[in-house]
C-alpha cells in the first residue's frame, strides 16, 4: 500500500467513526519526516480515543484525549485528532496549505 492509499485509508476510517472535517494534506517536499499529514476534529476527549482506537496499530500514539490533541504516527503518515478547540488553537493546516 502507497503512502496516499494509507492516508486515505485512515481517512475513511475516521469520517466512519463520525470524525468531522477530515483532511489529507500531501506534504511530500515540504517536511523531512512523513509524506502526508490526516487532520481530524472529535467531539470530546472519548471521542478523540474512540476515533484513534478505531484506526489501525501506529507505529507511535502520543497524546491525551483530554488536552484535545492525539498523534498517531504511521511513518509515511501522520494523524492528528484534535478537539474544535485545539484544533483552531495550533492551526497545522496553515503550515501546510
Amino acid at each position: 500500500m502507497t503512502a496516499e492509499q494509507m492516508a486515505g485509508n485512515l481517512a475513511k476510517s475516521l469520517e466512519d467513526n463520525r470524525a468531522s472535517d477530515v483532511k489529507v494534506y500531501d506534504v511530500r517536499g515540504k517536511s523531512g519526516f512523513t509524506d502526508f499529514f490526516v487532520v481530524a476534529t472529535g467531539a470530546a476527549a472519548p471521542h478523540l480515543k474512540a476515533l484513534v482506537r478505531e484506526l489501525p496499530k501506529a507505529q507511535r500514539v502520543s497524546g491525551d484525549p483530554e488536552s484535545g490533541w492525539i498523534v498517531a504516527d504511521y511513518i509515511d503518515v501522520v494523524v492528528h485528532v484534535f478537539s474544535a478547540e485545539a484544533r483552531a488553537y495550533y492551526a497545522l493546516e496553515k503550515l501546510w496549505a
